[in-house]
Order: structure tokens, then sequence, then C-alpha cells
């Protein structure tokens, strides 16, 4: 396995973790969730970024959770790209998910390369 793989999982698997806690200490993250009018699927949006996270490390390990993992988060983040884009925000607002959707893309093609 090479060091470009598992810096990108921890980039991610990090990212993603530290997001989720985000969303439980800041009323911004909820606020973000009903801006989208998406509050009612904050929790579960929290719970399979978590998994996914975790998944990522496991991945590490175990080349299908990886795929799977990094794919899910990819599909995330592209149904947050698109989230984005019906609120109308801006490119800026738009490139954590843009990098993240991308990064994920990355990962789940070098597992497949493993």
């Amino acid at each position: 396995m090479n060091n470009l793989l598992i810096s990108s999982v921890l980039i991610s698997s990090l990212s993603f973790l530290s997001y989720s806690i985000y969303y439980f200490i800041s009323p911004h993250m909820k606020n973000e969730f009903k801006r989208f009018k998406l509050e009612k699927l904050g929790l579960l949006t929290i719970f399979l970024e978590i998994m996914g996270a975790i998944g990522l490390l496991v991945g590490l390990f175990v080349k299908p959770i990886l795929l799977i993992s990094s794919g899910g988060l990819a599909l995330l983040m592209l149904l947050a790209l698109i989230a984005r884009i019906n609120s109308k925000d801006s490119l800026w607002v738009s490139l954590p998910a843009i990098f993240f959707l991308a990064l994920n893309t990355y990962i789940a093609y070098l597992a497949t390369q493993y």
C-alpha cells in the first residue's frame, strides 16, 4: 500500500470525524441542514459520515471496506454539492464538498489498484 493512499485516507477520515463532532457542538452545522431543508437528515448524514470515516481506516487493512467507504463518502459529497448548487451557494463555499468528492473518488480508484 502506498503512502499517498494512506495519507489520503487519513486526511479524509480525520476530516469527516472532525466534521461529525462539530455537528454536535456547533449550532451552525444544524442550521446548515435547516437552510438546505434537510434537517431531518442531519443525524443520518452524520452517522453515515462517521461510519465512512471509520470504514476508511479499517479499509487500510480490508480492501473491500475501503472501496465501499470511499465510494459512500464520495456519494455523500456529491449529494452535498447538489444541495449547495440548489441553494445557490458560491463556488468558494462549495469547495470542501468538491475537494472531498474528488479525494474519496481518488481513494476508491487507488483501492481498485491494490
